[in-house]
């Protein structure tokens, strides 16, 4: 284990931020962590961005995709290819249901041309949480909250097809008050994968034991994730363990230490 505050990366002028975005909230922070969805909504709306939510969304089709069911994936995503139709950008709040609409999408359609055309279009619009609030905050960010200690969790999707592990870093960096702790299992899956975790319970409880440990090794005071299938099996494992440490989403993170740099000094 070590502690690192890393440096923000040197940036090109952004363009102008947009006015609108859809949140796409994924049926697992909609069911388990609907608070983390709604302050995903405050923290873009604190930074200048109306947020649309479609009532008709549902379920991004992973687990049936990744189960050997494209037919069923297809179904499922289908029935929300008509759901954005304004050019705003997609925010999902996890960087594995991020990864399944911008890259798994235009796949399910590859052999229908009209719904192809349209899933190409939504994935080119579709940025996980972090990177869009990234994209939004400038290099001095008003934050405030005690000093503490952090370590981040990323999904294996985040990472590896969302590329999002190194912008949740140094979003995180930036924020007054907050030591980043990396921890020696940082580039390791938590072992949930979705069904993965329901067919091969023992090797998933297996892999969040080893991440749960390398976490509590750095004696951080919390960690976060934008993933809350992650969330669900890290904490569930530090339950069984009887440790106080918990996770939570980054976003329920963020707005809080915002909000504290946004209150008048007294």
């Amino acid at each position: 284990m070590h502690m690192a505050t890393i440096p923000a990366p040197a940036t090109q002028p952004d363009p102008a931020p947009p006015a609108d975005v859809y949140l796409f909230a994924t049926c697992l922070l909609d069911l388990f962590a609907p608070q983390a969805g709604l302050d995903a909504v405050e923290v873009i709306e604190q930074l200048g961005v109306r947020v649309s939510f479609p009532a008709g969304q549902t379920c991004c089709g992973q687990p049936a995709y990744t189960s050997g069911f494209p037919d069923d994936a297809r179904a499922v995503a289908a029935a929300q290819l008509d759901l954005f139709p304004e050019p705003w950008p997609i925010v999902v709040p996890s960087g594995s249901c991020g990864g399944m609409i911008r890259h798994h999408w235009p796949r399910l359609f590859a052999d229908d041309p009209l719904r192809s055309a349209k899933a190409a279009a939504i994935a080119a619009r579709t940025v996980e949480f972090t990177e869009f609030v990234a994209g939004l905050l400038g290099e001095e960010i008003a934050s405030a909250g005690a000093e503490e200690t952090l370590c981040l969790h990323t999904s294996c999707s985040a990472r590896r097809e969302m590329g999002t592990h190194t912008v949740g870093r140094d979003l995180l960096a930036r924020l007054p008050g907050v030591t980043l702790a990396v921890h020696d299992h940082e580039p390791e899956c938590c072992g949930f994968g979705g069904t993965f975790s329901v067919k091969q319970p023992d090797i998933s409880a297996a892999m969040a034991a080893d991440k749960v440990e390398a976490i509590l090794a750095t004696g951080c005071d919390r960690f976060v994730s934008a993933d809350c299938g992650c969330l669900m099996n890290l904490n569930l494992t530090l339950e069984q363990r009887g440790a106080s440490l918990r996770g939570e989403h980054i976003a329920s993170f963020l707005l809080r230490r915002l909000a504290a740099g946004a209150e008048p000094a007294r």
